[in-house]
C-alpha cells in the first residue's frame, strides 16, 4: 500500500475514536459534568479531526471542524454557557461532522447546503454581546449627551458656571504595532511514530498570516549514524499575524508532548528617547527613591513596605502537594501500536492450528504406550500448558471492553426519551468488561433494540408514574460483567413490567398460540420472542412490526448465547444476555453418542449424573423425564433427536448431562459415555459444509477426526418434533 495511504487509512481510523470521544463528552456535559477536563478532551477531538484533515486537503471537512473548534473554543474560555439548546446544536454539529468524515473516506457526499446551515447555527452560539460593541444603559433622569469632540488649536470655552475646562495634553511617542510571533519548532521521535508531520503544522500557521520559515538541519547526523525512526530537524517560523498567542499555541495542541515548542513575541525595541534619560534628576525632583537595582534589594523593599502574611497549610494539601512535586508530570501514557485485524486474525488461526497440532501429539503419545512419569509425558504437559497460556494471551490481543458499545446509548436514550415524552435516567455499570472483538462488533444491534424496548414498553409515561407513586423519571440500566466464563449483559427497567393477560391475549389473536394452551409465566414472557408479537398499539418510528425483539433472539442464538426474562408486575423487567467470550475457542465436553464424537459446551453443562430406573418416568407414548434433587426435568436423547437411532437406548446405560436450558430452564441430555474435558478451536460448520439443526459448530480432534460441537438450546427444542432430522455421518 502507498505510505500516504496507509497515514490516511490510520487517520481515518483515529477519527473514529475521536468522533466517538466527541459524543460521549457531549453526552456528559448535557448531564451536568461539565468540568475543564471534558471540555477540553471535546475540543480537542475536533481540533484533531481538523488538524489531521488539513494534512489531506479536506477542505469541507476543515471549514466545518474549524467552525465547530471555534464554537467549542468559546465554551471552553467561558464565553459561552453550554446549557441545553447549545448542546443539542452541538450534537447535531458532531453528526454532521461524522458525515464530512464518512464522505471524505469515500462514503456518500454531504449535504452541502444543511452543513452550511448548521455552521451558521454554530457560528451564532458563538457571538457574544461585546462582539456588538459596547452597550449603555440609559437610567431616568440622567442625559448621556455625547461631548463635542476635541479638535486640535480650540480654545477652551468656559461652561455656564464660569470654569475653564483645562485640556492636559501628553506627548508620549506612539508605539510601533507588534510584529507578529517567532515560532521554534523541534519534533521529537514519538511524533513520527505516531503518523503526525510538520506540514500541516506550517499550514495552519500560514492560515493565520504570511509565513517566513526555516529549516535548521544543523543536527542532522552522517549518514551511516542516522537513526531511520530519529528526529533531527527544527524550524523557525516568523509570522506576521496580529493575533493572540493562544490562537498560535492552538495550531500545535493534537502534538504536544511530542515536540519542543517555543513562541515569542518578534515585536521591535522600544526606541531609545522613548522615555526620558535624565531619570535620576526626574525621580530627586520627585523626592522619590530610586528603583533597587538587585533582587535582594527587591525583596527588601517588600518586606518594608507589605509585611509578610503568614499562610497555613493543611497537612493533606501539604502531602498531596509533595506528593504531585515528586511525581513530576506523572505517569507517561501506555504505549500502544495499530496491528490489523487481519494479522491478529492469522495469529489466532496459527495459535489455533498450534492446539489441535498439541492436541494430536498428545494422543499418538497415549497410543504409544508412554507411561506418565517418562521425560517425554513431563515434556508433553509443559507443552499443553504453554499452549494454553499462549492461547489465552493471543486472545486477550483481540478482547476489548465493551464501552465502545455503551458509549453509544446515552445518544440513543436521549433521542427516544425525547421522542416518547418520557424522562429517562441511564445507569451503565461494567464498561471495561472486556469480551473478543468479534462478539462487540455484534453486539450493538440487540443492545439497541433491547434498550428501545425498555423505554417505549417498559417505562410508564410521568402522569402513569405520579399515579403509581414513582418518580417521574424512570430508570434504565444498562449492565456488564463475568459470570461462569461467560459475558452476561442485563438490561433492567423500573417500569410496569410485563402486562402477562395482555401478551397472552395477543399471541391468541394472532394466531401465535391454541387459545387453549396451559403457559407458565416465563413461557408468556417469552412469547414476546416470537415473529411478529408485539405490543404496541399503533406503528411508529420506534416500535410496532414486531421484529425488534425476534432479531434480539436470532442475534443472540448466533453467537451462542441465549436471552432470558425477569419480569415483576409494577416494579419493572430485566433482560439477560449470556454470551461467550470469545467465538474461537471453546471448553467442552467430549462425549460419545452412538458412533459419533460430540463436544458440549463446558459453559452449560450444570453438573454430570449417572441415572437411576427409579429416577426415570414416561410420560405419553415417548417423552421421558429424570428426578434431579426432588425435581423433574425433561431427559433428551441426543441420538434420537440428531436422527442417529430410533430406538430408544435404556437411560441406565447411559450418561445424563445436565445443563441450562436458554429460557433458565433446566434439562438432562442423554448421553452414551463420557471421554473427557477439552480445549477445543472453534471452526464455522455453516461456512465450510452446512447449517445443521442442532448443532453449533465443528473441530478437530487430537487423532485428526472431526467433532461436532452440540448448541444445546436447539438441542432441547427440537425434542417434541415427530420426524427426526436424517441422520449426519462424519467420515471416523
Amino acid at each position: 500500500m502507498d505510505p500516504l495511504e496507509q497515514i490516511k487509512v490510520t487517520f481515518f481510523q483515529e477519527c473514529q475514536e475521536l468522533l466517538a470521544d466527541l459524543e460521549a463528552g457531549l453526552m456528559a456535559l448535557e448531564a451536568g459534568e461539565a468540568d475543564g477536563d471534558t471540555i477540553n478532551a471535546v475540543f480537542r477531538a475536533v481540533h484533531s479531526v481538523k488538524g489531521g484533515a488539513g494534512a489531506f486537503g479536506m477542505e469541507d471537512l476543515v471549514h466545518f471542524a474549524h467552525v465547530f473548534e471555534t464554537t467549542l473554543d468559546d465554551t471552553r474560555a467561558g464565553r459561552l454557557v453550554a446549557d441545553d439548546e447549545v448542546i443539542k446544536v452541538m450534537l447535531r454539529a458532531s453528526d454532521m461532522l461524522a458525515d464530512h468524515v464518512a464522505a471524505a473516506q469515500g462514503g456518500p457526499a454531504v449535504d452541502m447546503a444543511r452543513s452550511e446551515a448548521l455552521a451558521g447555527e454554530l457560528a451564532a452560539l458563538g457571538l457574544t454581546p461585546s462582539d456588538a460593541g459596547p452597550v449603555i444603559e440609559e437610567l431616568p433622569g440622567l442625559d448621556f449627551t455625547p461631548l463635542p469632540a476635541f479638535v486640535p488649536g480650540d480654545e477652551p470655552v468656559p461652561d455656564e458656571l464660569g470654569f475653564t475646562p483645562m485640556r492636559a495634553s501628553l506627548d508620549l511617542p506612539e508605539m510601533p504595532p507588534p510584529a507578529g510571533w517567532r515560532v521554534q519548532l523541534t519534533p521529537g521521535a514519538g511524533m513520527y511514530a505516531k503518523a503526525n508531520d510538520v506540514t500541516p503544522l506550517l499550514r495552519e500557521l500560514e492560515r493565520l498570516g504570511p509565513c517566513l520559515t526555516t529549516l535548521d538541519a544543523s543536527a542532522l547526523p552522517d549518514l551511516a549514524a542516522m537513526d531511520a525512526e530519529g528526529a533531527y530537524l527544527s524550524w523557525t517560523v516568523d509570522l506576521a499575524a496580529d493575533c493572540p498567542r493562544e490562537q498560535v499555541a492552538e495550531a500545535f495542541e493534537f502534538v504536544d508532548g511530542d515536540c519542543t515548542l517555543t513562541i515569542e513575541p518578534m515585536g521591535p525595541a522600544p526606541a531609545a528617547d522613548v522615555f526620558p534619560t535624565d531619570l535620576e534628576a526626574l525621580l530627586a525632583e520627585a523626592r522619590l527613591p530610586m528603583a533597587p537595582s538587585s533582587e535582594a534589594e527587591v525583596q527588601a523593599v517588600i518586606d518594608e513596605v507589605v509585611p509578610p502574611i503568614p499562610v497555613k497549610v493543611a497537612p493533606a494539601a501539604a502531602a498531596a502537594a509533595t506528593a504531585a512535586s515528586e511525581a513530576g508530570a506523572g505517569p507517561a501514557a501506555q504505549a500502544t501500536i495499530r496491528v490489523d485485524l487481519e494479522r491478529v486474525d492469522r495469529l489466532i488461526d496459527l495459535v489455533g492450528e498450534l492446539v489441535i497440532n498439541q492436541a494430536m501429539l498428545a494422543q499418538r503419545v497415549a497410543e504409544a504406550g508412554v507411561t506418565r512419569s517418562s521425560n517425554v509425558a513431563v515434556g508433553l504437559d509443559e507443552l499443553e500448558q504453554l499452549t494454553r497460556e499462549i492461547q489465552d494471551s493471543v486472545m486477550a490481543i483481540r478482547a476489548q471492553p465493551v464501552k465502545s458499545v455503551f458509549q453509544r446509548i446515552p445518544r440513543l436514550v436521549r433521542e427516544i426519551a425525547a421522542s416518547t415524552g418520557k424522562q429517562v435516567r441511564l445507569v451503565t455499570e461494567g464498561e471495561g468488561t472486556e469480551v473478543d472483538k468479534t462478539v462487540i462488533e455484534r453486539l450493538s444491534d440487540p443492545i439497541t433494540h433491547m434498550i428501545r424496548n425498555a423505554i417505549d414498553h417498559g417505562l410508564e409515561s410521568p402522569a402513569q408514574r405520579r399515579e403509581s407513586g414513582k418518580p417521574e423519571e424512570g430508570t434504565v440500566k444498562l449492565v456488564a460483567l463475568h459470570r461462569s466464563g461467560r459475558i452476561v449483559i442485563e438490561v433492567s427497567d423500573d417500569g410496569a413490567g410485563i402486562n402477562r393477560p395482555r401478551v397472552r391475549q395477543i399471541a391468541v389473536d394472532k394466531g401465535l398460540i391454541d387459545p387453549e394452551a396451559g403457559l407458565t409465566d416465563d413461557e408468556i414472557d417469552n412469547l414476546i420472542f416470537l415473529p411478529g408479537f408485539s405490543t404496541a398499539a399503533t406503528v411508529s418510528n420506534i416500535s410496532g412490526r414486531g421484529v425488534g425483539m425476534d432479531v434480539v433472539r436470532r442475534s443472540i442464538q448466533a453467537l451462542g448465547g441465549r436471552i432470558s426474562i425477569t419480569s415483576v408486575p409494577g416494579k419493572g423487567s430485566t433482560f439477560t444476555m449470556s454470551l461467550p467470550l470469545t467465538l474461537a475457542v471453546l471448553d467442552g465436553m467430549v462425549v460419545t453418542v452412538g458412533e459419533q464424537t460430540l463436544v458440549t459446551p463446558l459453559t452449560a453443562i450444570i453438573e454430570t449424573l449417572q441415572p437411576k430406573a427409579a429416577d426415570v418416568r414416561t410420560l405419553g407414548p415417548s417423552s421421558r423425564v429424570i428426578a434431579v434433587r426432588d425435581a423433574y426435568v425433561p431427559l433428551v436423547d441426543v441420538g434420537a433427536v440428531l436422527g442417529w437411532r430410533r430406538e430408544a437406548p435404556d437411560p441406565c446405560d447411559g450418561v445424563c448431562l445436565l445443563v441450562e436450558s436458554e429460557g433458565g430452564g433446566r434439562a438432562a441430555l442423554l448421553v452414551d459415555a463420557i471421554q473427557g474435558q477439552r480445549q477445543v478451536v472453534i471452526k464455522s460448520l455453516e461456512a465450510n459444509y452446512q447449517q445443521v439443526p442442532g448443532i453449533a459448530a465443528a473441530t478437530i480432534l487430537g487423532d485428526g477426526r472431526v467433532a461436532l460441537i452440540l448448541d444445546v438450546d436447539a438441542v432441547i427444542a427440537l425434542r417434541g418434533r415427530t420426524a427426526p432430522p436424517p441422520p449426519l455421518a462424519l467420515a471416523s
